[in-house]
């Protein structure tokens, strides 16, 4: 195994176009309504001064994720990125994962066959197991693989309210996930949909996305139903070994999504919503980057996936209210192929002789197998990776307002997630989660805020119990400028799958037929590439971080013009993290890497009447060093090390410029980049341009819209097989509303 050896600290080549970025980036400076928060969306009113100043306008944005109480940025105990859903469309933005390279400190690409991902400050690669990620307040992560698959998210841009991503350790309000930040995807109310909705965007490599919604809404209630399809090719081509030639690539994907949302309202005290969905299609998977045991077909992914979601809001007082929510998702996967395996081998296994895997590779050629060397009778079979998943989560939360100076919101929650995998886990299984969670906001005077939360919590994958807080002092001399202080604890503990799997591979409709054969079990401990590295069966323990945070908003009113500035300094020790290979034929998970990180982030904006301005930069210093057995050799020890680090980048940031010009005319040109990934050593340069034309009638709207990127650097990034041919993509568009 190839170990590239990287050293953070070395020197890098200058963020060329840095100079370029100056400070401006965006905050929404209007409160949407919020579908998922909706009752205490409107029942909250913080004192956020009205004193007129040259420094500051008395309107301060507002965010509703970050401690589950509604708070001006003036308030908030962290750092926290919100997004608006006009933006993302006005940039022309074609996915929900790209959504992230606005965000400081956030890297997004692809990895494997073409798995999107998207993390923060780099820790993490093929599984995003460090980011809580909800959509309207339901956790949208898979329970036992605890991952992200961006390209099934149920969520079409159209229908997105707004996007805020708490960065900063976020599990004192939403548990262990929240290890390194939250992002809460609020989708917009049936109230704010109401009409009809329809549109289609074409272009480059197969990109197709179609959406059609209608809604209605009453005094008593509110409804929508939309539909989404999704289609996309994937990258080009790859680069297969042993000569590395261009080939084509199996890696798109095609999806449909089914929503319906509902608000219904009984009287001032009571609502109720209801939002329930359905996803299905093929996540394309090529054999040469994803099959197992000499794979002939490609493993694609059939997708059938939905989820249901109840939440009642209720009040007692306009200063005290609370909510109940329940939801439960269910994910499931089918994945099958074919595979072929020399017999001699199988009989080896079977005998309990430990086989190296390299040699199935050697004996037959998965490319041809019935070109199978003389001697070697090829073993045809069907194996599959079928998983099910599902997730039942109750909540019940409690807001109380004593006094404009002092707010309380707590609440408790239970979760079950069930699996079931012949491959994965030899079967099913369930884990069991409860938390425990409250937070305060106090205000002395107008010009201090004191913060205090905690969330406690116990899962049965490790049976023990954590206790995650976070503290935070918000000085604000001046009003809308603040500066924060903010000190927080998180854990993370391995899922299910990292803890207790039980891989193997069982073998179905055998050619030819023999008995022996048919439902054959191929253990990963038959077969390893590193038999002296393997930790398959190790506990392991709970990763922990310790954040610290200073930082500063301030908001600059002139004129014409609405200057936003944010900039967060960052120190993070994480302790125990889990890295290793989590592969069929290589299993080295273990608590072995630990990592220093700090550095500065910068959003700010710059909004006029007719102009927008965004801006966004990190600047990220790593430090890691392996802490697992001493019996590792050097390269051994330095390649987990580097597992970690390998979407990690020292500069990145995003640059928007959106103009409303004459006649319905809006422009948009946003450049995004990057410095050198850790472990590809590649950078990423991009430059989207996007030009709209409203038309405007007395019964309908139109809209029609042309979109360019163009990749600077046409070199991949973070795999060799991220092959785009031509550096320019076009998309066209076309809308329409009644």
């Amino acid at each position: 195994m190839a170990v590239t050896n990287l050293d953070s600290r070395q020197a890098r080549p200058p963020f060329r176009l840095l100079p370029v970025l100056i400070a401006f980036t965006s905050f929404s400076v209007t409160a949407p309504s919020v579908s998922a928060q909706q009752v205490s969306a409107t029942l909250i009113e913080d004192d956020t001064g009205q004193l007129p100043s040259l420094f500051g306008s008395d309107e301060v944005p507002e965010v509703l994720s970050t401690t589950r109480l509604r708070q001006p940025k003036s308030r908030v105990p962290g750092t926290t990125t919100v997004i608006d859903g006009a933006l993302i469309r006005d940039l022309g933005i074609m996915s929900l994962v790209e959504v992230f390279r606005l965000v400081p400190g956030m890297t997004v690409g692809e990895v494997g066959s073409h798995q999107p991902v998207a993390t923060y400050h780099g820790t993490s690669h093929y599984e995003q197991r460090r980011m809580q990620v909800l959509i309207d307040g339901r956790t949208a992560f898979r329970p036992t693989l605890a991952d992200m698959e961006w390209n099934s998210m149920p969520v079409p841009l159209e229908l997105i309210d707004r996007i805020e991503i708490a960065r900063g350790p976020n599990a004192a309000a939403y548990g262990l996930n929240a290890f390194l930040g939250t992002i809460n995807i609020i989708t917009r109310t049936p109230a704010d949909s109401s009409g009809t909705e329809l549109r289609a965007v074409s272009g480059s490599r197969g990109y197709l996305r179609t959406f059609a919604s209608t809604a209605e809404s009453s005094n008593d209630y509110d409804w929508r139903l939309a539909w989404e399809h999704r289609e996309f090719d994937g990258f080009d081509v790859q680069e297969r070994p042993p000569d590395y030639r261009h080939v084509n690539f199996n890696d798109g994907h095609e999806f449909n999504t089914f929503l319906y949302d509902s608000t219904a309202r009984f009287n001032d005290t009571f609502s109720l919503n209801l939002s329930t969905g359905v996803i299905d299609g093929v996540d394309q998977q090529d054999r040469y980057k994803s099959g197992e045991l000499g794979a002939q077909t490609d493993p694609n992914v059939d997708v059938r996936d939905y989820h249901i979601q109840t939440r009642l809001n209720g009040r007692q007082s306009e200063n005290h209210f609370y909510h109940l929510q329940l939801s439960y998702e269910r994910f499931n996967r089918r994945q099958r192929w074919t595979a072929c395996l020399p017999e001699s081998s199988l009989e080896t296994i079977e005998q309990g002789i430990y086989i190296d895997y390299d040699d199935i590779d050697d004996l037959i050629n998965p490319v041809d197998c019935s070109q199978s060397p003389e001697g070697v009778d090829p073993v045809y079979a069907r194996a599959n990776e079928d998983q099910q998943d599902s997730r039942l989560d109750l909540e019940l939360q409690e807001t109380l307002i004593l006094n404009p100076g002092l707010k309380l919101v707590g609440g408790f929650g239970h979760r079950k997630d069930s699996y079931e995998s012949e491959t994965f886990f030899n079967g099913r299984g369930h884990v069991y989660q409860s938390r425990v969670f409250g937070h305060a906001e106090y205000s002395p005077s107008r010009w201090l805020t004191f913060n205090a939360g905690a969330n406690w919590e116990k899962t049965s994958t490790t049976d023990e119990h954590y206790l995650s807080p976070r503290l935070a002092a918000n000085v604000s001399p001046i009003p809308n400028h603040t500066l924060r202080l903010v000190y927080s604890e998180a854990v993370r503990t391995p899922d299910e799958f990292e803890q207790n799997p039980d891989y193997s591979y069982r073998l179905s409709n055998v050619r030819p037929e023999d008995a022996r054969w048919e439902g054959f079990r191929i253990r990963n401990t038959d077969i390893w590439d590193n038999p002296e590295l393997e930790t398959l069966g190790k506990k392991l323990e709970e990763e922990r971080i310790t954040s610290r945070e200073i930082s500063y908003f301030g908001q600059f009113r002139f004129v014409h013009a609405l200057l936003s500035v944010e900039v967060r300094y960052f120190n993070d020790e994480m302790r125990d993290m889990i890295s290793g290979v989590i592969q069929f034929d290589d299993w080295t998970l273990d608590n072995n890497v630990a990592l220093d990180q700090k550095g500065v982030e910068l959003e700010a904006s710059l909004e006029f009447p007719r102009t927008h301005l965004r801006m966004s930069y990190a600047y990220i210093d790593q430090e890691g060093w392996y802490t697992g057995p001493a019996d590792y050799d050097e390269d051994e020890k330095q390649y987990n090390v580097e597992l970690l680090r390998r979407m990690t980048v020292r500069h990145s940031g995003s640059l928007a410029w959106i103009q409303d010009w004459t006649w319905g005319l809006k422009s948009a040109t946003t450049v995004y980049l990057t410095s050198k990934f850790e472990r590809m050593q590649q950078e990423f340069q991009r430059v989207d341009l996007r030009l709209a034309k409203a038309f405007f009638g007395q019964n309908a709207n139109y809209e029609v819209a042309l979109t360019m990127q163009h990749y600077i650097n046409d070199e991949p990034t973070l795999s060799s097989d991220n092959i785009i041919r031509n550096r320019n993509q076009y998309f066209l568009e076309g809308s329409v509303q009644f």
